[in-house]
């Protein structure tokens, strides 16, 4: 069986703590992780990165998920890359015009799966996992999701002077 730190994962996500958020509990599994912020970002961090998948919001400035799946898709060489779209946005008007696009999309092309917010750790490890077929190479790598989520649910909270404290104090430790 493969290891987690043979697969090389992409984690698009257009916010800034739920994109360290989301590659923090891939990277604890084993994983190599890269970012990117928007979808126009992503497709040309691709190329050199060549993930072997990759977790894709819907909704993001410049090039939208569903616009980004579109392009991967007319691209032989990621026609087959496994995508897992995270989304808020999945029975709102806002995603709802992606998630009528990603149906209308022939069954091999649509992504592998699709993933509302928030998202556990071990939920989000697990499909990758099941995906890629890997190993996990942490002896637990989803034990801290309920404490993850309590802290995803704090910084929503938040205003923005508390979040600046909390950058801010991350990046002295």
């Amino acid at each position: 069986m493969t290891h987690a730190s043979e697969k090389k994962i992409l984690v698009v996500e257009d916010e800034p703590d739920v994109r360290s958020f989301l590659s923090a509990c891939i990277e604890d599994a084993g994983f190599i992780v890269e970012t990117a912020k928007d979808g126009t970002e992503a497709l040309e961090i691709i190329e050199q990165f060549a993930p072997d998948l990759m977790t894709l919001d819907m909704v993001m400035p410049r090039t939208s998920g569903i616009n980004v799946i579109r392009a991967l898709r007319q691209n032989p060489r990621w026609t087959n890359l496994p995508i897992i779209v995270i989304t808020a946005h999945a029975h709102d008007d806002l995603g709802s015009e992606d998630i009528k696009g990603f149906n209308a999309f022939t069954s091999g092309l649509r992504p592998r799966y699709t993933m509302e917010k928030p998202v556990t750790p071990a939920k989000l490890v697990k499909a990758i996992s099941d995906i890629l077929q890997v190993e996990i190479e942490t002896a637990d790598p989803c034990a801290p999701s309920e404490r993850c989520n309590d802290i995803i649910r704090m910084i929503r909270q938040s205003d923005d002077q508390t979040l600046d404290k909390i950058r801010n104090i991350l990046k002295r430790g």
